[in-house]
């Protein structure tokens, strides 16, 4: 593979389009579909007693209106559990529009078709549901207590209880020269994309076939659910995902009530039918993720390394389990992230709450693990008067040590092995961006302004690239031009410059002459989706494994006009030549050409493949036996297991003991995804991430009363940071190539989000010199907490002794 492309910070093209708004967007298509609105239930916990639609039917421009009585067949049933665990023992899931219970406000009861969406919302408020209401399950701590159950038939509100262990934990805790025990929480978020769900759909009665834009992370996955619900052969489906304004995890859930419900009216009407999801909608009915409380016990001995880890965690997931315990799962097999820990133990409670369904995030569970082991260093730290990086540096397993094979089983349903990486050279880095050991002066300069400076840090590791598999399609035309297509969505990560990145450098070609598709099903069918920072890695290697395809038959077809020798040929700039010989040579192009023998000339490149245009060999057929006319090529790579990427932040936070205000000074990020290939996006996925992390840490709560009313369920009350709340990021890189794929990637999307609660949470109590154990935290939380009784605390570093509030 030449590498005149790959590892090299290209410019995204996609960028130019987007910025001046030529993206097509879900609500850009489809300007003459009917508009679908839902009637959403007000109330968290209530019996659906009567729908009276009376006062609606009257309503000019009224097309249909569906309640659960008008759904048959599958599409009847509960929605799938997508990823079934054998420890998922009381799944449930709702229905497109609820039967009996609505289970969390914002729950679809009605759907309403008009011939434009302000008809259809006019619609939907003149219909009056009568509801019995019923007791509420908010939060964990109710939810454990069971004094109501979200669901008759699950008694102790528990979904799954997961456990993995490694050792005898308690003998070994038993054995520690000293141990602590602690409880913590981590609160609720959810991602805001630009852009929320929506769906445009229309049948063709003709042939009785079904287009689909949905704004989705699988439209192939996406595909087969409304294959399955609406009893439609899957060839007669076609699903293609159009610019989509974000993701962030929420758009890897399917299928959506709406993905079925639109779908089935487009179908019963005869006409394209379209919903687009507005802000409120987005708040109250799609995902959110990341509560937990946690419970905490580790042995360490006196040099501060651990001996034995025990946690039990009480994860929320909402009303619903449509996604399985994938988050749970992440925060248990993640938790110990670069440490090497000899006995350690996870159980996770996953309950059922009245409130919205918990899915990935993006870090999907890792945030919350990684929050559980940094606070863990720190405590430890605190207890033995040990500076915080050392504990950690103590702690970390050595490069001599991979792969590191845990005894665990990851998400993917594989061994959790670490592949490779070199941690305590991460740590190093970290120190040198950040100037630890000098932070002493930094920290009396502030208070000789009178205010109050502290500093944080945790490294992380990052389970990526999970399988089963991803496809491509590459394809050279007589134009020239290459297309590359993968059945993977893209959500704004740069698929369109990675995947040509790697098929340009595959195949010897001009940037520029390659075009990628992503997540259109009508180009490419079978495909997982955009989650897990697995589109580089498994789509990577299968665009490469696609090119090389090409590139092979190409040598082969160009050899015999050449008279040469496949293994003396190269490509280059879109020439395939003999090496050393630049005047023996054909383009590609000309070699696409060739290899669709025609019978028929429509122009003047086509009358190179004729019978008649040349000597030809005719002992062999036109296309040779096991072949293909076409110069193209499908391949898939299904990975063996995950691989682990890892990373280190930093960050420094300054405090104003006037306001309480937080404000970051500095962060800084040490990373390793294995093999880039391009720094640039890597670096934006970096930022991006931490924006979000930031966000985690100090604003975004998804804040529900006892009544599971979200409180906050608009941009007035749910805080985001803007760019003046972002901080500018020191970025250093390290790689340490995956074994485990041939171009050596590891995944890169997520990372920045994961340790940002965990590093700010370090800064916070380092500042304050009190006990941080619940995060996000705002101002006026920071303030109680300094004036209450709160735990002191004393971080130690070889320079100072913390600072005390």
């Amino acid at each position: 593979m030449t590498t005149k492309f790959f590892g090299e910070p290209v410019r995204r093209r996609e960028d130019a389009r987007l910025i001046i708004g030529q993206g097509r967007y879900l609500d850009d298509i489809g300007s003459g579909a009917y508009a679908a609105a839902f009637v959403r239930s007000p109330y968290a916990h209530a019996r659906v007693l009567d729908i009276d639609v009376s006062a609606a039917m009257d309503v000019e421009g009224l097309l249909a209106i569906y309640t659960y009585e008008d759904l048959t067949g599958p599409l009847a049933e509960p929605l799938p559990v997508l990823i079934p665990h054998p420890q998922l023992t009381a799944p449930r899931t709702g229905y497109p529009l609820v039967k009996d219970v609505a289970q969390h406000v914002g729950e679809p009861i009605v759907m309403v078709v008009a011939t434009d969406r302000y008809i259809a919302e006019d619609a939907a408020g003149l219909i009056e549901v009568s509801y019995e209401e019923l007791p509420v399950v908010v939060g964990v701590d109710a939810a454990e207590a069971a004094e109501h159950t979200v669901h008759d038939d699950v008694p102790d509100n528990i979904a799954a209880r997961h456990h993995q262990e490694t050792g005898d934990v308690e003998a070994a805790l038993a054995a520690s020269a000293h141990t602590l025990s602690f409880t913590q929480y981590f609160e609720r978020s959810a991602s805001m994309p630009m852009e929320g769900k929506g769906v445009h759909a229309r049948w063709d009665d003709a042939d009785s076939s079904l287009r689909v834009y949905s704004s989705t992370q699988a439209s192939t996955s996406v595909r087969a659910a409304i294959a399955a619900k609406l009893e439609l052969s899957m060839e007669k489906v076609e699903v293609i995902a159009p610019d989509v304004g974000g993701g962030f995890g929420v758009k890897i859930v399917h299928p959506w009530p709406e993905e079925l419900l639109v779908p089935m009216a487009a179908r019963r009407l005869g006409h394209e039918v379209k919903w687009t999801e507005d802000r409120r909608e987005h708040f109250i009915s799609s995902a959110h993720e990341r509560q937990q409380r946690q419970e905490i016990t580790v042995g360490y001995d006196d040099d501060g390394r651990i001996t034995a880890l025990d946690v039990l965690v009480w994860h929320d997931n909402g009303a619903y389990t449509p996604y399985g315990i994938i988050v749970p799962i992440n925060t248990a097999t993640q938790l110990c992230g670069p440490y090497d820990i000899p006995v350690y133990r996870a159980r996770v409670n996953s309950v059922y709450t009245n409130t919205v369904i918990v899915t990935p995030y993006r870090g999907a569970g890792r945030p919350q693990g990684t929050f559980a082991m940094e606070r863990t260093m720190d405590r430890i730290a605190q207890a033995l008067g040990i500076d915080r990086a050392l504990v950690r540096e103590r702690n970390l397993i050595q490069p001599d040590q991979f792969p590191y094979d845990w005894g665990l089983t990851f998400q993917d349903g594989r061994p959790l092995i670490y592949d490779s990486g070199d941690y305590p050279a991460m740590m190093a880095k970290l120190k040198v961006l950040v100037d630890w050991d000098g932070f002493a002066e930094r920290r009396a300069a502030a208070e000789a302004r009178g205010k109050l400076l502290g500093i944080g840090m945790a490294p992380y590791v990052e389970g990526t690239g999970p399988g089963p598999y991803e496809g491509a399609h590459v394809q050279v035309l007589g134009s020239g031009k290459v297309l590359v297509s993968t059945g993977l969505t893209s959500q704004g990560q740069g698929h369109e410059t990675v995947f040509a990145q790697l098929a340009a450098a595959e195949l010897g070609v001009p940037m520029e002459d390659v075009v990628v598709t992503t997540g259109d099903t009508r180009r490419f069918g079978y495909a997982v989706g955009t989650f897990a920072s697995r589109a580089a890695v498994v789509s990577g290697n299968a665009v490469a494994l696609a090119a090389r395809g090409v590139k092979e038959k190409a040598l082969r077809i160009a050899a015999e006009v050449l008279e040469a020798d496949p293994a003396d040929l190269e490509i280059d700039e879109g020439l395939v030549q003999v090496k050393g010989t630049p005047g023996a040579s054909i383009p590609l192009r000309t070699v696409a050409v060739l290899s669709n023998p025609l019978r028929y000339a429509f122009d003047e490149a086509a009358r190179q493949a004729t019978q008649f245009s040349g000597p030809g060999d005719d002992s062999k057929p036109p296309v040779a036996v096991g072949d293909a006319p076409g110069l193209e090529h499908t391949d898939y790579y299904s990975p063996l297991r995950s691989t682990f990427a890892s990373g280190a932040h930093a960050v420094v936070v300054e405090i104003d003991p006037a306001t309480w205000e937080i404000q970051i000074e500095q962060y800084a990020v040490v990373h390793d995804c294995g093999t880039i290939i391009n720094p640039m996006i890597v670096e934006g996925q970096v930022h991006g991430g931490v924006a979000q992390g930031v966000g985690g840490a100090l604003y975004e709560r998804m804040a529900y009363d006892r009544d599971g009313q979200l409180t906050n369920a608009s941009f007035m009350d749910f805080l985001m940071p803007y760019a003046s709340e972002v901080p500018d990021v020191d970025i250093d890189h390290q790689s340490t190539p995956s074994p485990l794929n041939e171009l050596g990637i590891k995944g890169a999307g997520e990372a920045g989000v994961i340790p940002g609660s965990a590093a700010i949470a370090s800064a916070i109590e380092d500042a304050v010199g009190r006990r941080i154990a619940a995060m996000p935290i705002s101002p006026t939380e920071l303030y109680d907490l300094v004036r209450s009784d709160a735990e002191r605390v004393t971080n130690s570093s070889p320079h100072d002794s913390g600072a005390m509030a």
